[in-house]
């Protein structure tokens, strides 16, 4: 490669925040990784998002324990990414929740998005040599399922396709908080490598319509309030137009991948060059906006020798 993926060479440690979004519902936040959430019910805990590693999982179980010592019951996936799923063996759940539609994805694609994952980002799998494999969840649902933790309903529901196809929201009806998933984000790039542009609008209506009191994204920090949920809305919304629109245009006529990168970069640059993980989302982003743009529908499996190929034709 000419030069390395940008977040290959980042190793810093981020700060961990542990926010309460709603009565008994946190927010584990940290600087732009990967977010987790936690739901406290009567009996027990579940976990939204389980991080990459079990060792890193146990970042999130320390904060946990600092705040409850019920066990921790229920596991829920939003989506399939390795960066959220592989530490799930760590919190001991007997249930481990995902959509259908992101169980199938695991299938078809779940190791190659590990070894894909890892290459491109090697910090958010410290302690890999812990992963004792894939996870797979032992209960799925179509549309919507609901769990009660005692006397706490938790509804969760694919409410349309976005970050990737089969994606999961979480909503605690009793104090109206959501958790996103990658769906929304805040100061952060949305990694759409995976994503569905058309649809992605769509999806951020439908969380709208729920008009939470709180949100906690799926990457940056918890959003408190309808002014901080609209706003990210709004600026998540204006990143994914911004991506796909100049790739369209160019994809509409016959331009090259390298051309949709120096046009998505002329329009994202000036309004998105400091979010998180900007740098390392970009070339994905324009890979996959070109190919929805060209009448791909699914997204092309992700796998390591096809990052080096797409990076190499975009450093030419």
């Amino acid at each position: 490669m000419a030069k390395a993926f940008a977040s290959q060479g980042d190793m810093t440690e981020k700060k961990i925040t542990f926010d309460e979004v709603g009565r008994d519902l946190w927010a584990f936040t940290a600087e732009g990784d990967p977010n987790s959430g936690v739901i406290i019910g009567d009996d027990s805990v579940m976990i939204v998002e389980a991080q990459a590693t079990p060792r890193l999982a146990n970042k999130v179980i320390e904060k946990v324990r600092e705040v409850t010592d019920k066990p921790i019951s229920h596991i829920v996936m939003t989506h399939y990414h390795a960066v959220r799923v592989l530490g799930a063996s760590a919190y001991g759940a007997d249930q481990v929740i995902m959509s259908d539609v992101a169980r199938a994805m695991v299938v078809e694609r779940g190791q190659e998005d590990w070894d894909s994952e890892f290459q491109r980002f090697p910090r958010l799998f410290e302690g890999h040599e812990s992963i004792p494999g894939l996870t797979w969840p032992t209960t799925t649902f179509s549309d919507s399922m609901t769990v009660y933790l005692g006397n706490r309903r938790v509804d969760i529901k694919h409410i349309g396709r976005a970050h990737t196809a089969g994606d999961a929201v979480i909503h605690v009806p009793d104090e109206n908080v959501m958790f996103t998933g990658d769906i929304v984000e805040d100061h952060s790039a949305c990694y759409c490598g995976d994503g569905h542009f058309n649809d992605w609008g769509g999806t951020l209506d439908n969380i709208l319509a729920y008009d939470v009191d709180a949100i906690a994204p799926g990457r940056g920090g918890a959003l408190m309030g309808r002014d901080a949920v609209n706003s990210a809305i709004a600026s998540t919304r204006d990143f994914v137009n911004s991506t796909y629109a100049p790739a369209a245009r160019v994809a509409a006529r016959g331009g090259s991948l390298k051309e949709a990168w120096d046009a998505v970069r002329a329009a994202c640059d000036p309004k998105f060059a400091d979010y998180a993980i900007y740098e390392h989302c970009l070339p994905f982003n324009v890979a996959r906006a070109y190919d929805e743009a060209r009448g791909i529908d699914t997204p092309r499996i992700w796998t390591a020798e096809r990052d080096i190929e797409m990076w190499n034709a975009l450093q030419a």
